[in-house]
């Protein structure tokens, strides 16, 4: 019988395709190492001595001028040998580049690609055939059994050998993969050591596309985005349904209608970034709505026009005679100073008596609710100087630059959680608190810290609304924020687990909530039932959460 004619290669195949290749390379590489000795690698070697000298304390001052000088006269030879052979480097890398070029690909890569194809098919034939053959010894068996133990144990067993046999063929298939990935990287690895890890833009983004399939998991990619995946399905099927519902003429994906979502989720991102640190911290914040609701008052009492028109426990305010700037910064820091005032207190007791954040922040909503509702008897206080949208956040050729407000919150908040001291402590304390105080973190301090910065940024949200809305602030405004802005966390992949989260996920869950209501209001959908499809994202981002923690556990 004739042999079956196969591409699949050996290992030891495998390595004669590559020998020519490695060779050759390696013949220049040779020759490159040699140029670069006493030239670049010098250079490098002096320079990391240069830079630990400066933080050496075994040397008296004037022996690490001694050594610097010395040095830095060998720095300036080898950096003279290192122009003398650079020309001579960069033609002996580009003829490497160019061989590699014609010849990688097609004499060994592809090769290794049908290898892998093959190997592939192989694979799969060979679990398909080892299924069959259980199938049949298991149906073999059954036919002899009539003991309901003995077939039930059967059962078991089958079930085993078959989820053995499937785990086989994953062990098959992910060694085709290593084996194809390790022959792409084996390119990269040679132009690595002739360019000492310098690649191309194009380059980067060749082997950045090839790790991400590499390590690419279907189930993990669904937990990860499958949410927002719907949410994108979602949001297509309204922009497809709104003309046919409301008319040719009213159209959902417009620009206006995006600068509209923007502008509406800005003063939300201030709330959803300060909620976002709590958490972080494995807590929560019930009391966002009644802050906004505090703080639109306040501010509408400040930058109101005229006298006020409502009274505070009876006395009637007049900012009206204060420089319209001065009013702006005094709502500014009274917004600020309220809220922050009211978080620190739930700060205080959720770190210091361990009392859960939904507790805490409960309180503080009631305690809020009912204070700025019987001072002011539950009136709204009408607009603000209409001169301050203006002055703050004024529109530029059509664009609302509020947007640039909540653009430097995100900023802000990123620098602090990605690249300060306290930010790294909150993802801490948020994954291990016992942990974290065990290294020297203070728990208490981080705890209260995230409750300071979320007041900080309730106030800014609260005075950014009141001048978005030309004032008309009321103790009930706001009611049921602290859902939307604890809604576009979840989305948006802050784990309540703690320490799990980033600022473009809180972003993001912002704008999907924004646009989803938004879209819902030209739809004409009632508001309770916006209230459903708000309820339904948050309970499968959750559920989605809490798949990824059991996955991980």
């Amino acid at each position: 019988m004739a042999a079956v004619k196969t591409n699949i290669l050996t290992a030891e195949q495998e390595a004669k395709l590559r020998q020519s290749i490695d060779e050759y390379v390696g013949s220049i590489q040779s020759k490159i190492d040699a140029l670069r000795q006493d030239g670049t690698d010098k250079v490098v070697e002096l320079q990391n001595n240069l830079d630990s000298l400066k933080r050496d304390r075994i040397y008296t001052q004037q022996e690490k001028d001694a050594l610097a000088a010395k040095w830095n006269q060998e720095l300036e030879q080898a950096k003279a040998v290192e122009a003398k052979n650079k020309d001579e480097i960069s033609r002996l890398i580009a003829d490497a580049e160019t061989y590699l070029n014609a010849h990688f690909d097609k004499d060994y890569y592809q090769a290794v690609v049908a290898s892998c194809k093959e190997e592939r098919a192989e694979a799969q034939a060979k679990y398909q055939e080892s299924v069959a053959r259980l199938q049949k010894e298991h149906q073999e068996t059954m036919s002899k059994l009539t003991d309901q133990h003995e077939i039930k144990d059967e059962k078991y067993v089958h079930k085993n050998r078959l989820f053995d046999a499937k785990m086989q063929l994953a062990k098959d298939l992910q060694e085709v993969k290593d084996r194809q990935h390790n022959a792409f990287d084996h390119r990269y690895h040679l132009i690595d050591l002739l360019r000492m890890s310098r690649f191309t833009i194009g380059e980067t983004i060749q082997q950045k596309w090839e790790n991400y399939k590499y390590t690419f998991n279907r189930r993990d990619f669904l937990l990860r985005n499958g949410l927002y995946l719907a949410i994108i399905v979602i949001f297509i099927g309204l922009c497809i349904a709104t003309p046919i519902v409301k008319g040719p003429n009213v159209q959902l994906l417009t620009m206006n209608n995006v600068l509209n979502i923007l502008q509406q989720a800005s003063p939300r991102m201030f709330l959803a970034l300060g909620v976002a640190g709590l958490i972080l911290l494995a807590g929560t914040d019930l009391s966002i709505g009644r802050m906004v609701g505090m703080g639109m008052t306040t501010a509408t009492i400040i930058m109101h026009q005229g006298p006020n028109t409502g009274s505070v426990f009876g006395h009637i305010f007049d900012f009206s005679t204060m420089p319209v700037f001065v009013r702006v910064v005094l709502a500014l820091v009274v917004c600020i100073i309220l809220c922050t005032v009211f978080t620190t207190i739930a700060g205080f007791f959720t770190a210091k008596f361990k009392m859960h954040p939904f507790i805490s922040t409960m309180a503080n909503m009631l305690v809020i609710f009912g204070l700025v509702t019987y001072s002011t008897k539950g009136v709204s206080f009408g607009a603000i100087d209409p001169n301050i949208p203006k002055m703050i956040i004024p529109r530029i050729n059509n664009f609302p630059t509020i947007i640039l407000w909540a653009i430097a919150a995100i900023v802000v908040v990123w620098f602090i959680w990605n690249k300060t001291t306290f930010g790294k402590n909150l993802y801490a304390v948020g994954g291990n608190p016992e942990a974290a105080a065990v290294s020297g973190i203070s728990v208490f301090w981080v705890t209260v810290g995230a409750f300071v910065m979320a007041g900080i940024l309730y106030g800014f949200g609260s005075w950014l609304e009141c001048i978005r809305m030309v004032g008309s602030g009321s103790a009930a405004y706001g009611q049921g924020w602290e859902m939307d802005a604890i809604a576009a966390c979840v989305v948006g992949g802050i784990s309540f687990t703690g320490g799990i989260g980033k600022i473009s996920g809180v972003v993001v869950g912002v704008f999907i909530f924004t646009a989803l209501t938004y879209a819902l209001t030209i739809l004409g959908i009632d508001t309770n039932l916006q209230f459903v499809f708000s309820g339904i994202i948050i309970l499968v981002a959750v559920m989605l959460d809490c798949l990824k923690y059991v996955q991980k556990k």
